[in-house]
Order: C-alpha cells, then structure tokens, then sequence
C-alpha cells in the first residue's frame, strides 16, 4: 500500500468516501501484519463506511483482532468476510461504542455472541437474558455476562433490527434478569436470611416502565415479609440485609466496572425510611403521608425479582391508590410546582444541551403523559400502562389526546430517546448531555442515519422535535378541551363533558363548568371567527393555566372576545402578531386592575402586539395629546373626559408592561431587576397624572375665563406624586399656588383660583366609567384648616413665621407639575432654604423628627395589622427608608448637591456616594424600599383596589407572588422573605435614624 512520496494513494481517497476523518490513521491501521487478510476487502471498507464512526470502528478491530489467540484469529476474519449480519452487528457496535470496544478487547471471545441470528436472538425477553447471566456466580462474573447480552442488544440497535421502543425494552429486559441473578448470588451467601423472610423486588421509572436507557440508575421498591412462624423484626432485618448486597452487587465498581446503580428513593420516606417495609406498612404510608410526586413514581411500578406472589400483591394493593392521585386536594399545585423544580435545578449552561430535562425534552412528554393519565385513568383502565408510548398511544385511543397530535409526540419522543441511547452507548456513562465536540456531534448523527451533513442535520431534526415536545401542553392538555365543545367531526372520539371538566380541574381551573361554557361560546360553530379561537384557544388555556388564576383569564378573554370579536383587526391581531396573544394572556390572567381598564376600552389590546406599544409615553406627548383633546370638546365636562380617557389607556399600557416584565413571556425574559420597573411604574404614573392635571386645568380655565385666568396659576406635586414614586393606587399629592396679573384685584385673584381649584377636583373625581383622581392637597400649610390655595407671597410669609419641621421635610418632595412653569420654579427657589437649610438641621429640629416618626409609628397603624407585614407604616418599610432618607436630606443637602432631588433611591445614592451611608446599609435600605412598593402595586394590580398589607384570599396572595417572582406554592417563601428584607432595613433604621 506504499503511495508514491507527494502523492495521496487510492486508499487515502477510498477512506475519505466512506467517511473516515482521519483517512492516514486509517491506512496505517489496515497496513498492520494482523489485518493482512482484511485490507484488500472492498466489503470491509463499505461495512465500516456504513457505521456511525469509521474510524472508531477500525480502530476497535484493531484491537479485537490483536486481543485474539493466534488459532482464533482466522476464524474471526473468516467469519467477517464471509457472514453479513455478523459483520455488520460487529462493526455497528464497534463503530457506535468505545466501551464496549474495551469490553470486547478484554474478552476476545465475546464477539462470537454477535454471530447467531435466530428469531430468538431478534426478540429475546427476560428468560434469553436469565439464560445469558445463568453462570454468574459472583459480581465480577456478573458485570461480564451482562456486557455480553448488552453487546447483542447494541448490535440489534445500531443495525436498526429493533427500533428504539424495542431497545428500550429489551434493556429493562436484561435489568430485570440482572436484579434476579444479582438477588440469586444474594442469597447463596446469606442461606440463613433467605430462610428467614420473603423479598420482592419492584422496579420503578424507566425500568418499571420497560423503556430504560443504556445507562441509568434502576430505581427499586424492596417489599418484605416473614416466612410462616419467623419473627417480623429478625426477617426485616434479613430482608434488609438481602437487598443492601443485591444493590451492592449491581453498584459497586470492580475490575470489570460497574453495572448501574440501583436506587432505592423513591421508597416511602426517601432515603430516610427503611429499605425494607412490609406491604401493610407501606399502605400505612401511602394511604396517611404520601405526596402527590409518589403516587406519579407509582404508576411505572412491576414485580420484577424475588418473591412473586408478594410482588404481585403489593402491585395489586397500590394500584387503585395512584388512580385516586388526582382527586387529592393539592394535586395540580403539586405537579406544576414538581416540573418546575425539575427545570429551575438545571444548570444555566448546560439547559439548551439538555435533552432529558430541558425545556423540549424527554421528561416533558412523560410528564404530561403521566398528568394525563393520573386525571383520566381513575375512570379508564386502558390508561393504566408504565410505558409512555403505550400511555400516549391509549389516550389518542380514548379520545384524550388528539391522533395526529399523539403521531406527533410519538415521533419526537422516539427520536430524543434515540438521541439519548447513542450518546450513552459510546463510552456507556449516565449523561443526557447533547455533546458539544464536532466528532461526537458527527458520530451521533450518523448513528441515526444522517449521513450528509450529519451535524447541521442532527441539529435542524433536534430543534425540529424538540420544539413539537416544546408545544405539548397545547396539544396535549388544550386541544382536546377544545374538540370536545366544537364537535366539529362526526364520529372522532372526543373528551366527555365530564372528563373535559376532569382534565380543566387538574389544570388548575376552580370552575370547569364555567369554564366549558366560555370555550363553547368561543369556540364552537363554523364562522371563520370560531376557527381562528379554536387556534387561539389551546396556546392561551395553557398561558391561563400557568396563572395563579386561570378562571379569570378566560373570563376576561370572553369579554374581550365578546366585545371585539366583530371588529376584522382583533382575532387576527392574536393569531398573527406572536407576542399579542401572550401578552394578553398575561395581563388578563394576572388580578383585577388591568383587565378592568381593558375592558372598559377593549380596542387598547391593539397596544399589546405593537412591539413598541408598551413603552410608556413621555410627559410632554401625552400633555400635548391631552391640551389637543381639551380643545376639541364642546364644555369642561366632555374636555376631561377625553382627558380620563387617555389616562385609562395609560394605565392599561402602564399596568400591562409591569405585568409583561415581571411574568415574561417566552419572547421575553421578566425583566430581572425589580427596582427598574418600580422606577419605570413610577415615572410612567407621574407623567400621566401631571398631564391629566394640566388637561383638567386647561378645560376649568377655559370654561370660566376664555384663554386667561385673572391670576397665574401653578400645580405642585408633593409626597409620591412630586417624588415621581407613584403606585397604581396613590393619590396626587399637591400644592396649589397662584399670583393675580398686573391690574388684576387680589380678591377677584383668589376667588378665581379657588374657584379653579374646587373645578379641578369635580372634573377629576367625577363618577364615570374611567378611574378617578382624587387630588389631596392636605400638605398645604395649616393643613385642611388651611386656605386651598395661597399666592407666592402668602406662601412666603407663612413658611416665614409658622413653617413646623414637619413641613420642610414635606416640601422636599415638591416639584412643578402643571400650569405656569415659571410661578412653579419660583414657588421651588422659595422653599429650597426649607428643605436644605443652611448649616443643616439643628438638634432640636432632629429631635422633633424623630419625635414625629416615633408617634406615627404607635398611633398611625390599623388596629390589628401585623406591623412585619406593613408595607407603609410597618417595620422596615416605606415609611421608615423614606424618613431616615429625608432626614440625611435635610441634615447634608446644603453640602451634598446629590441630595437635593424628590426621588427617594436618587437621595440614597446619592447619600451612599457622599459617604453618609456604608454600601451594605445603602443596599438594604434600597432592596426594602423597592420590594414593599412591588407589594403595593402587586396588590392594586391583583385585587384592584389599594391595600397596604398582603392579601388574606389564597388565590390574590398567589397572584402576588407570581408578579414577585414566587412560583406555585412558594407564599411561604415570599412572606419570609419580606419580614427578612425589612427586619435587616429596620435595624439600619435604628442605627441611621434613631441613632440607636
């Protein structure tokens, strides 16, 4: 085979055509003396060209052909040249698997097992595979056999003689023969314990599923009992003992390696409990204690070692209990909060190359599967099968599931576990990682029979399936509700109203009868309209469903629907623009407020599919849009109006951007930083409510005077309002100011700006279907025993001779908001000496502060609220940041030109940029502050009315803790959570403020 210098042979041109990647290694190979009588064979070259890796095969001959006595070596060659089958079971494995490559290296006459090609040998069971380990008699032997009955089964796989259900059987095959025997040699050493009790052992998961991998743990049962007249204490002890070396022997790493580890955990108490119960012990369990997780694990159970009789009696005793799972109180909690468990311990890096628990992978379709079974199989026996495909195909069967659907599923499903056998058979580890190198990525996918590009085209076949598996839930869960109200196709099997109302209940709809109802309004009938909700529908029951409050989404979509549905633009808004129908999901789904606004004006969903159609509008454009409106109307009335109407559509757009960013969709990540969308809520609601101000302003002048007022006039924004800190469900703080123009009689002025105050306030709170705004101008000074409205020098003169401390630390939040700007800045240059005096406060002043604080904080309180609780008033809250914040505003803000602004994170920044604050302290404060007005909002948002403590109702404190970030089940964790954040902010209180 010498090539001439310079020039690249035949061969080397041979080897690249039948795939080999390193065709030089390949020649120096087929140049070795113990190959002599294969390297001219042109099937040889075409045999291992058809494998997964040409190279990895060759390489693995080599070996075998070395490893081989003299005598034997011939045969072997003979055989290959002469015997197909053989050769191409021998060179698939050896191309598809290093380990097994070694196995064989290290036992040169296993090969001959590959020889035989009976019927038997294409479909062999437990007793073929009993027969196959019948010689082990110690672990060591034991891990030898079980390699060689696993070198036919590969062989079966990677020539594609067995499809990938048949493998994954003929392994749980093989597992159940190895428990036997691991169990046999148990016993044989432990004469005097066998003696004593009766052990059954019962496979879980995959291997009671009869569908496990190649490398798996094999989860185990033990159920023991005594002999006839032994002592139950001294048999469990026995039992005990039996199974700890039966799960030893299959465990333990020895010279010939390992089997699989064999997992007894999913026994009642976990690791905790015993290894060995009696049957009437685990009834006590299972009946008294279980979660709804075991009852799921119990579905794949099987008697597949020991003592049958047992065995079977322990199945037939727990089978009616997994049937009654789904009637357990917390049943869907339970499996939403379980999946999720799942997903979130996956590590960031490694989620996209999951191919087992990643979103689109393999235990999404066994975990609906399973889901569905536990709901419909309580009244359907046919259900009640351990095997995923044998469950889907049983509920396409049973009209569960819908048959192309199902033919869906089952075809993605085959080819992830596909996928997953032929990454485990190469160096034969326990690993559902996607492989990243380009050898093992072209490996695999020649494996599955892709052969011209076997990488781009593993890739685009993955992604394919795994974004069918990804849509499950539609097709699995929704699509068949929505069949069921269509009746659309005579004789299709379809849900029954009761198992549609079944399957609405385990999906987390409190009222499935009403819920039928609304899917049967929307949906049934042949008008184009019920066809595109028939679409819609599935993809949004399942947004609804991952809600705290599924019944309320669809509720609020029927409204919706039943308002818009004529309009040409709306179903197709949702059908065509991808995030809109998310989005709608999200907001109508996530409480109260928002779907109230909506409904109110229902063609504002139009915002939710304009991809800048959340983005809040600035102050000046909506000032500008409302003055416009302002003018247009006939009367003050009409004016604000159309004023309150744009201030609706806002907070829609405001409130559906807050839930859009804290939920996320599957577009868009929730927006990871809480303090910016407080921020963002904050600004959004200022600039809105200035700007209705300013409209309402506009429409009582106009009315009374034309185009000029007799005085100027001007809007000040205190409190949360002047702070740009405004929840959902805050008032407008404000001062009201004016100065009569030149010739103009001071009390004609007064009378005229009272008289505007007092039409300001009527137009804004005015009962009509758009939300009010009540104006609270209860800062001003002398309190509601005050004049509504002073002029400049009024203000002047009183902050001169009367201003309490009190009222300086009030006007540290007072800016301009509407009417006559430059009155606005001059009412600002006044009271900037108040709010930063010079020289900063004195210690009295300090003193009365925290005087002030201490009393409010006895006396303000409601009767009966838990003050840990309190977002407002109670420890560590709003109350407490803002005053120890606006103390160091006062004390240093003549100095420090950071402090002197409105905004309560803006001064502490600013406080811990001067030094004021250490960064730990600062955080603290920060992190309290912006979760108890995340709380605030949350609970306007969920209920739709404000409240200053958590909700008492489960489904409102749920929803609050979904726009936290909190999943099902995790109100505990929130509440935790807010009394730590706010007893460490307390404790920095103490320090800062009180100076404890």
């Amino acid at each position: 085979m010498t090539a001439v210098p310079g020039r690249r042979s035949s061969t080397f041109s041979r080897l690249l055509r039948h795939g080999f990647t390193d065709p030089s290694g390949a020649e120096r190979l087929l140049d070795l003396p113990e190959l002599t009588a294969l390297r001219d064979d042109s099937v040889l070259l075409d045999a291992l060209g058809a494998t997964a890796d040409p190279d990895l095969a060759l390489r693995g001959l080599v070996r075998l052909v070395e490893a081989q006595p003299d005598e034997e070596r011939q045969t072997l060659t003979a055989t290959l040249l002469s015997a197909k089958p053989f050769r191409d079971r021998l060179l698939g494995v050896l191309g598809a698997s290093e380990a097994l490559a070694d196995h064989l290296a290290r036992h040169p006459k296993d090969w001959q097992v590959l020889v035989t090609y009976e019927a038997a040998d294409l479909n062999p069971g437990v007793a073929e595979f009993e027969r196959g380990l019948a010689e082990a008699t110690d672990p060591v032997s034991l891990r030898v056999a079980y390699r060689r009955c696993l070198l036919a089964i590969a062989a079966r796989d990677v020539c594609g003689t067995a499809e990938v259900a048949q493998t994954a059987a003929e392994l749980a095959d093989l597992a159940t023969a190895t428990l036997r025997a691991a169990l046999a040699i148990a016993r044989t050493a432990a004469p005097a314990d066998a003696a004593h009790c009766r052990l059954a052992v019962i496979a879980m998961g995959k291997c009671g599923g009869h569908e496990l991998n190649y490398v798996s743990d094999v989860d185990v049962i033990f159920v023991g009992e005594p002999v006839e007249g032994a002592d139950e204490g001294k048999a469990m002890q026995a039992a005990t003992r039996l199974a700890s070396h039966l799960m030893r022997i299959c465990s333990e790493t020895t010279v010939e390696g390992t089997i699989w580890p064999v997992d007894a955990n999913l026994r009642p108490e976990g690791r905790n409990g015993p290894l060995v119960r009696t049957l009437s012990s685990h009834l006590a369990y299972y009946q008294r204690w279980a979660k709804t997780w075991e009852f799921q694990a119990l579905l794949k159970a099987r008697a597949v070692a020991g003592d049958p009789e047992l065995g079977a009696e322990y199945i037939e005793a727990v089978s009616p209990l997994v049937w009654q799972a789904a009637e357990r109180e917390n049943f869907v909690p339970d499996v939403q909060k379980m999946r999720r468990r799942v997903v979130d311990n996956i590590p960031a890096a490694q989620v996209e190359r999951e191919l087992k628990l990643g979103p689109g992978g393999l235990r999404d379709v066994e975990f609906a599967v399973q889901l569905l079974q536990l709901v419909h199989g309580r009244g359907d026996a046919t259900l009640h099968s351990g095997t995923t495909l044998d469950a889907l195909k049983a509920l396409a069967a049973g009209g569960y599931v819908g048959r192309a659907d199902a033919a869906q599923l089952d075809e993605a499903y085959r080819f992830l576990r596909a996928m997953e056998h032929f990454i485990q058979l190469y160096r034969l580890r326990r690993t559902h990682l996607v492989p990243e190198s380009e050898t093992d990525l072209r490996r695999l996918g020649r494996s599955l029979g892709l052969r011209t590009d076997p990488v781009a085209e593993l890739n685009k076949e993955w992604k394919r399936h795994a974004s069918v598996v990804r849509r499950l839930h539609e097709k699995l869960f929704y699509r068949p509700l929505l069949d069921a109200v269509a009746q659309l196709t005579p004789g299709e099997t379809r849900l029954s109203p009761k198992a549609a109302g079944q399957r609405l209940e385990a999906l987390g709809y409190a009222d499935p009868a009403a819920a039928l109802r609304h899917l049967e309004a929307l949906a049934s009938g042949v008008s184009r309209k019920a066809a595109i909700q028939r679409t819609l529908l599935p993809v949004l029951l399942g947004w609804f469903a991952d809600s705290a409050d599924p019944d309320a989404g669809l509720l609020g979509f029927r409204r919706v629907s039943d308002a818009l549905g004529k309009t040409p633009w709306y179903l197709r808004l949702l059908r065509d623009e991808g995030a809109a129908a998310e989005n709608l999901a999200r907001v109508l789904s996530a409480g109260r407020l928002a779907p109230d606004l909506l409904l109110r004006a229902p063609e504002a969903v139009a915002i939710l599919g304009d991809p800048e159609g959340l983005k809040p509008r600035g102050r000046d454009h909506l000032e500008q849009e409302i003055l416009a409106a302002v003018g247009r109307a006939d009367g003050a009335e009409q004016a604000v109006t159309a004023a309150r109407g744009v201030r609706r559509r806002e907070l829609f757009r405001t409130s559906a951007a807050d839930l859009i960013g804290s939920y996320g969709t599957e577009d868009s990540p929730r927006e990871l930083d809480p303090g910016a969308l407080v921020d963002g809520v904050g600004r959004a609601l200022t600039d809105l409510n200035a700007a209705t101000i300013a409209g309402a302003l506009r429409a009582a002048v106009r009315e009374g005077w034309g185009d000029t007022l007799p005085t100027r006039f001007a809007v000040i924004g205190m409190g949360r309002f002047g702070g740009q800190e405004l929840g959902y469900g805050s008032d407008a703080d404000v001062l009201f100011v004016h100065e009569p123009r030149e010739g103009v009689d001071e009390q004609e002025a007064a009378q005229a700006a009272n008289r505007v105050v007092s039409e300001i306030r009527r137009l804004l709170e005015v009962p009509t279907a758009d939300p009010p705004l009540l104006i609270d101008a209860d800062l001003r000074p002398e309190g509601k025993s005050g004049p509504m409205v002073r002029t400049l020098k009024s203000y002047e003169a009183y902050y001169r001779r009367w201003s309490l401390v009190w009222e300086s630390q009030a006007l540290l939040r007072a800016a301009p908001m509407a009417g006559d700007m430059e009155l606005a800045e001059r009412f600002i240059e006044l009271v900037d000496p108040l709010r930063y005096p010079a020289e900063g406060l004195g210690e009295e002043a300090v003193r009365e502060i925290r005087r002030l604080k201490a009393r409010m904080e006895t006396e303000r309180l409601p009767r009966g609220a838990d003050p840990t609780l309190h977002t407002k008033l109670g420890r560590g809250g709003l109350s407490d940041v803002e005053w120890t914040v606006q103390l160091l505003q006062m004390r240093h803000g003549w100095v420090e030109p950071g402090l002197r602004t409105t905004r309560t994170r803006e001064a502490l920044a600013a406080a811990h940029a001067a030094g004021l604050i250490p960064t730990e302290e600062a955080q603290t404060l920060d992190e309290a502050w912006v979760l108890a007005t995340r709380v605030r909002n949350a609970v306007m948002l969920v209920r739709g009315r404000p409240g200053d403590t958590f909700p008492s109702d489960g489904r409102e404190v749920a929803a609050v803790g979904r726009y936290l970030g909190y999943g099902p089940g995790h109100v505990g964790e929130m509440v935790d959570d807010y009394r730590r954040i706010t007893r460490r902010a307390r404790a920095v209180v103490e320090e800062l403020f009180y100076g404890a």
